[in-house]
């Protein structure tokens, strides 16, 4: 094979020297393929040969041989061993330096591409050549000849781009060569000085850092000529860009002097300047939070600067479009002129606006005061890309203004809209005048940026643009109609009408539709596929405006009959034709589902010709999912849309669908056969139904709750409204469901589908499904610990406890639909519990069962019950225990009068078995007071229960005072006006156990749902966070827990008390040496941080802020604490590598300017070594804190510059050279990739 290869190298090179150019090309072009290949394997001599050649074809008389013999220096730099590699580079050095401009130019696009192709992980070969290269860049540098200036900078700044890590030792040459070209008296050679200075800096040390920039500061501060000065402040704001974070020292020297250039008489200075200004601001934000005035004054100055131009003399027509062509002529002949450079200093103004805004959330209201209404007004803008600029400035304002999530949901949020939205509020008229006259203007682009704004306003100020549509639909009709108008333009505006119509009520449109119906009909025939794409959906969202139905339908005179046939007639058409895009056929099956939905009572002539036509497209494979879901919205039409051409055809259709392996084509055909059933069980036969259902055992199984779930919704719908259709099937599908019940899995949702379906067979009466039968189905695999039904019935059953709570529920629900047999069954199963012989499993499943017939029963007539249960908590049994516990609790709830003072004249006479007790009385109120009917109830007992309990909260049990404090926080919800402060009151006692009880019940008053204590809690939560500062560890701990609970479910509460609260919080993540102690074990000693769980729920807490945005949080405070973290215990330090990998996605631009102490702390840990005698535990321990940290580390590198940290670079090549952390490193950056897909395939 090598013998081959060789022979035919070697006739390759033979041909490379013929006379005739053509052999020369094709010869060359041999040798490439040949190069490319992996297989190929050159010996030294061959190597030398080839690489002979190909330098002697770079000085080839024939341009298209020397372009061939370039790209051919790529792959042969990674088949060639070191010292050819060397030999390349120095021919193409010295071949730079040569008079003749062709090779000189040759030569610089081969350097190039070596430097590209060069390997980076190799061991000496990239430094060797970095050296080499280096020092005859620096020497042709400093040549007199431009052009050879130019190509040695460009070649540099490449070099130090790729590898610069090994540059470092000859940074000094370096700078010695570029530092006067920043003199030069060509501009190319200062630009290109410029690159190459900001790209070298990012690896070059403090000294050389500084050094160059204490340069170009005393050069602005004593300037040789105004051309030095402009480079100077270019080169500024380039380094700040590449390596910004190293910059902070300097930036206070450097304002003084941008803000006095900025005044001169001198446009690009005044650009260069304000571009300046913007790289400090995005990447020092620290160092420049002083100058932010200063720059803010400065744009507001330029944004508006255009001395060229007099917009008084345009303010009379701006209601009038400019859209003629002499208009544009006068234009564009008039004010563009070409010695007019003023737009660049507006752009360079607006461009700074933009990253001020982005970057300063915090002073948003002061920017609605003052930029608002100067980018308003600067709408006029007469230059297209100066306009865009601004209004990309004014989106970032209206992306910073969005409501945040918990507001939206929030009773108590009103207060959050005091400040920036109130603002935008007043400000939208002028906004909407603004606009009107630009989005008629010939300009796409404006056009474009229009409908951009306008759709930032809707996310922002939702449904605030009602009053406004009618300077809103003339801008859009005039794009959808204007024949000059892109595609990109139509689809822009149908998009934006399409969130229009979403985000408004119907009737504010409905004197428009006249307009609308006919300019959405019109674009729907558009011959681009995805314009008609969007306009079906455009038009399916018109249909619910002209014609609501549901919660939208408000009576109104608006008459929707003018309009029906007319957009039926183009969806019929488009719904017919086969031959077009699959993404058009989709939108017209969903467009004619609504329109028959929401429109079908004025179609009833029209149903015999649409409706056999969705029954073949849901024939078609292609088609068969959207044909479902249009036909779902029919079925569930309010309007009962006659469906009896195809209900008989449809049904068993849906049928075969349920076989088939398409997760989402299962579940849409299984709710779309249960509104049939709901709304049309009269129109057909039960076995047209069976057809169906036949199918429905496979699909019961805990594999797919979310399937199971829409079987058992189908089920039960059956049975109430078909219920003959189950006869002869319900064998099929009854062993699954009682398989279902004793899965571990099921709860939520699923289960209530269940206890559902339970409850609709036995209102059925059918044969074989009567309660008797049900009940013993259900009973008999828990008592006697097999299943007759099963294919083997002597098998005993191992159940999951979780199978006996589901059990006893279904038992119960069955028990409500005949409470004739409540009280006797319940005096069954006590009998069953009295029974000696019985085992733990068999006595866990009667207390459940007992407990669930007397939560809907009064069974207060069988006298023994009490005294059986609490006898249970005798048990040895754990299980049987708790059991006891929520079995009494939940006959409580079916019975207060006669349970709720037994249990609390037990927890007083018992204290053995307070704790059950105290669960028992947590499960009356858990269940009572999330019904209205059971609040009534349990009301009356409050007082009595409040006392019982405020005597235990300083019960010597922690897990009692723990079940105390649950039970408080849940009956202040009961009645928050009168409890609430009696809990202020307690928080004020001398006992520390009192305080932590206290604090710790607040907890559970907050969740995530809306709750009428919010506002009471909203004014209150400060006094009991304020705990934070209490003398005790314990009450810290549980305010550190109450404090993460608020942040998790409703950051609303604690939003403003931040400031406040936070200086306390980091104070909890320090180790405190009065918390640590020693204790004696026999010979040895062991220390004891009792100040370990504070910290842990500290480093929580911040965590969760993390999750929840860092809106009012200081990152630069709060990393110096994660930073303390990643040296702690080893539950800290997994805390706070999590939190160092989500920073590094939230804030990538300030984790930078600390990458090299994370860098180093994460190091430490990777590098550690376990002691030789530790356990196995220690090395486990030390296995997971590697992981983590990597994790860390991945993320740290994803950040966008951080491959120019010489720390991270250095850390991440010894990780590959140390095959264990390589490993590690390797699964973690895998497992990050699946991890980042699984999300997107959920999105999807």
């Amino acid at each position: 094979m090598a013998s081959h290869q060789y022979h035919q190298i070697a006739n390759l090179l033979e041909k490379m020297t013929s006379t005739d150019k053509d052999f020369r090309f094709m010869a060359t072009n041999d040798l490439m393929t040949e190069l490319q290949k992996d297989s190929i394997i050159l010996d030294d001599e061959s190597e030398k040969k080839v690489v002979r050649m190909v330098l002697k074809l770079l000085e080839d008389k024939n341009g298209e041989v020397q372009n061939l013999a370039v790209k051919c220096l790529g792959p042969l730099v990674n088949k060639v061993k070191e010292n050819q590699v060397e030999t390349i580079v120095d021919s193409l050095c010295g071949n730079m330096m040569s008079n003749v401009e062709q090779l000189r130019d040759i030569s610089s696009i081969g350097l190039k591409t070596v430097i590209a192709e060069l390997p980076q992980s190799s061991n000496s070969l990239a430094p060797n050549v970095c050296q080499r290269i280096t020092g005859k860049l620096s020497i042709a540098i400093e040549k007199e000849d431009v052009s050879v200036k130019l190509e040695s900078l460009d070649i540099l700044s490449d070099l130090l781009s790729r590898f610069g890590e090994f540059l470092v030792p000859f940074h000094s040459t370096i700078l010695k060569a570029l530092n006067p070209q920043l003199a030069s008296p060509r501009q190319a050679v200062r630009k290109r000085t410029i690159v190459a200075l900001s790209v070298l800096l990012v690896q070059a040390n403090s000294n050389a850092y500084n050094g160059v920039v204490d340069h170009l500061l005393e050069g602005l501060e004593n300037p040789q000529n105004p051309g030095a000065v402009r480079t100077y402040i270019q080169c500024l704001a380039s380094i700040c860009r590449q390596a910004g974070h190293r910059l902070c020292n300097h930036i206070d020297r450097s304002m003084i002097l941008l803000k006095q250039y900025s005044q001169r008489d001198d446009d690009e200075l005044r650009e260069f300047c304000l571009q300046a200004c913007e790289a400090f601001v995005l990447r020092c934000p620290d160092a420049i939070t002083p100058h932010i005035p200063m720059i803010l004054e400065l744009c507001l100055k330029y944004v508006t600067y255009d001395p060229n131009y007099n917009y008084e003399a345009d303010d009379g027509d701006t209601g009038v479009a400019m859209d003629t062509e002499e208009d544009e002529y006068v234009d564009s002949e008039e004010y563009s002129d070409d010695d007019d450079m003023s737009w660049k200093v507006r752009r360079a103004a607006a461009k700074c606006l933009e990253v001020l805004i982005a970057t300063r959330q915090e002073l948003l209201e002061e920017f609605y005061r003052t930029l608002s209404p100067a980018l308003i007004a600067r709408f006029k803008e007469r230059e297209e890309n100066v306009k865009s600029d601004i209004f990309h400035a004014y989106v970032a304002l209206l992306r910073n203004t969005r409501p945040a999530d918990d507001m939206a949901h929030d009773p108590d949020s009103m207060d959050q809209v005091s400040g920036p939205t109130l603002l935008l509020i007043e400000q939208l008229p002028q906004i909407i005048k603004a606009i009107q006259p630009l989005m008629r203007e010939k300009s796409m682009k404006t056009r474009q940026d229009c409908f951009l704004l306008l759709r930032e306003l809707l996310n922002s100020l939702p449904g605030a643009l009602g009053p406004h549509l009618d300077s809103i639909v003339p801008g859009i009709s005039y794009s959808l109609n204007d024949k000059g108008s892109t595609s990109n333009m139509k689809i822009e505006s149908l998009g934006f009408l399409c969130s229009l119509l979403q985000g408004h009520q119907p009737h504010v449109f409905h004197p428009h539709i006249p307009l609308l119906v006919p300019l959405v009909v019109t674009s729907v025939f558009d011959p681009f596929y995805k314009i008609a794409t969007e306009a079906l959906l455009v038009l399916q969202q018109l249909v619910k405006v002209v014609r609501p139905l549901g919660a939208n339908a408000v009576k109104s005179d608006f008459d929707v009959t003018p309009f029906v046939g007319q957009v039926y007639a183009c969806t019929l058409q488009k719904l017919k034709v086969t031959d077009v895009d699959q993404e058009v056929k989709e939108r017209a099956i969903a467009c004619m589902g609504q329109i028959i939905a929401n429109m079908g009572d004025l179609l009833q002539s029209e149903l015999d010709v649409c409706l056999p036509i969705f029954m073949e497209r849901l024939k078609n494979e292609v088609t068969r999912l959207s044909s479902v879901k249009a036909l779902t919205m029919i079925a569930a039409s309010p309007l009962r849309i006659d469906l009896s051409p195809i209900l008989h055809e449809v049904l068993p259709t849906l049928g075969t669908f349920l076989r088939k392996n398409h997760r989402a084509l299962k579940l849409h055909s299984l709710d779309l056969i249960n509104k049939i059933v709901i709304n049309y069980s009269s129109n057909f036969e039960p076995s047209v139904l069976q057809s169906a259902i036949v199918e429905i055992p496979g699909l019961i199984s805990d594999s797919d709750l979310h399937v199971a779930q829409y079987s058992l919704t189908l089920l039960s719908t059956t049975a109430r409204r078909q219920p003959q259709a189950l006869v002869g099937i319900h064998e099929k599908f009854l062993p699954s469901v009682l398989i279902l019940v004793r899965s571990p899995l099921l709860q939520g949702t699923a289960l209530q589908c269940t206890l559902d379906l339970f409850q609709a067979l036995v209102q059925a009466q059918l044969t074989g499904l009567d309660y008797h039968s049900l009940v013993s189905k259900l009973m008999e695999p828990v008592l006697k610990g097999s299943d007759p039904s099963a294919r083997n019935p002597n098998e005993q059953l191992q159940l999951h406890k979780q199978a006996y709570h589901s059990s006893a529920k279904c038992i119960a629900a069955l028990t409500q639909q005949c409470p004739q047999v409540a009280t006797p069954l319940a005096t069954q199963l006590m009998s069953e519990l009295q029974k000696r012989s019985n085992k733990d499993t068999q006595i866990i499943f009667c207390l459940l069962t007992i407990g669930e017939i007397g939560r809907h029963f009064d069974l207060s007539s069988i006298q023994v019950l009490p005294q059986t249960i609490i006898e249970c908590f005798g048990a040895t049994s754990e299980d049987v225990k708790a059991a006891a516990s929520h079995a009494l609790g939940a006959v409580s709830v079916g019975s207060l009068q006669t349970y709720l003072p037994l249990i609390l004249k037990e927890i007083e006479a018992q204290p053995k078995r307070q704790y059950l007790l105290l669960h028992s009385l947590k499960e009356v109120i858990s269940s009572l007071s999330v019904t209205p009917n059971g609040l009534a109830q349990l009301l009356p007992s409050v007082p009595s229960i409040w006392a019982q309990l405020f005597k235990h909260c300083e019960c010597s049990e922690e897990g009692s005072r723990n079940v105390v404090a649950e039970c408080l926080g849940k009956l202040v919800l009961v009645n928050p006006e009168e409890l609430l402060p009696q809990l202020q009151q307690a928080l004020r006692s001398e006992s520390a156990t009192m305080r932590t009880v206290v604090v710790s019940s607040v907890k559970f008053t907050i969740s995530d749902q809306p709750q009428p204590i919010d506002i009471l809690l909203k004014q209150s939560i400060g006094e009991f966070l304020f705990a934070l500062r209490d003398p005790d560890p314990q009450v810290r701990r549980v305010a550190l827990v109450a404090f993460n609970s608020a942040v998790h479910n409703k950051p609303s509460l604690v939003r403003d008390l931040l400031p406040t609260l936070l200086p306390w919080l980091y104070s909890e993540t320090k180790v405190k040496s009065e918390l640590i102690r020693e204790v004696e074990m026999g010979p040895f000693k062991h220390t004891v941080d009792d100040g370990l769980d504070i910290r842990k729920a500290a480093f929580e807490c911040m965590y969760t802020l993390l999750e929840q945005g860092l809106d009012r949080v200081d990152v630069m405070q709060f990393m110096d604490h994660v930073q303390a973290g990643l040296s702690d215990h080893y539950d800290i330090k997994m805390l706070t590598y999590l939190m160092t990998a989500r920073l590094a996605v939230l804030c990538p631009d300030k984790v930078l300017l600390r990458l090299d102490q994370f860098v180093q702390q994460l190091r430490d840990t990777c590098t550690h070594k376990v002691k030789a005698n530790s356990v196995k535990q220690e090395y486990e321990k030390q296995d997971e804190l590697k992981r983590s940290a990597l994790r860390a580390v991945s993320a740290l590198s994803q950040i966008p510059k951080a491959n120019k940290n010489q720390q991270l670079l250095d850390f991440l090549k010894s990780i590959k050279e140390t095959p264990e952390l390589c490993k590690i490193y390797d699964y973690v950056q895998k497992d990050s990739i699946t991890g980042n897909s699984d999300i997107a395939m959920d999105q999807t």
